[in-house]
């Protein structure tokens, strides 16, 4: 089973750009700027993008705070690293 949410990137392409998966249906992928996820922000439909705002919204919100944690995990864990290597 997949997780409901990953993260990729492009670095050499796109140093600036995270990308958002959401792998369960409707499936989209988000593209944003690594400093805020509202930054030159593109959403790519895999499926057919949902009718309803309300949902659309639920799922960029679950996307965006997917990324925040992640990216938040990571720091901590680039600090432990930093803390065990003195």
């Amino acid at each position: 089973m997949l997780p409901k949410f990953l993260l990729a990137d492009n670095s050499q392409v796109l140093p600036d750009t995270i990308f958002i998966i959401h792998t369960e249906e409707p499936r989209f992928i988000v593209g944003c700027d690594l400093e805020g996820f509202n930054v030159d922000q593109e959403i790519h439909w895999i499926d057919e993008e949902p009718q309803s705002a309300e949902l659309r919204a639920e799922l960029l919100d679950q996307a965006e705070e997917f990324m925040e944690l992640e990216l938040e995990y990571e720091e901590e864990l680039d600090k432990l690293d930093e803390e065990n290597a003195d």
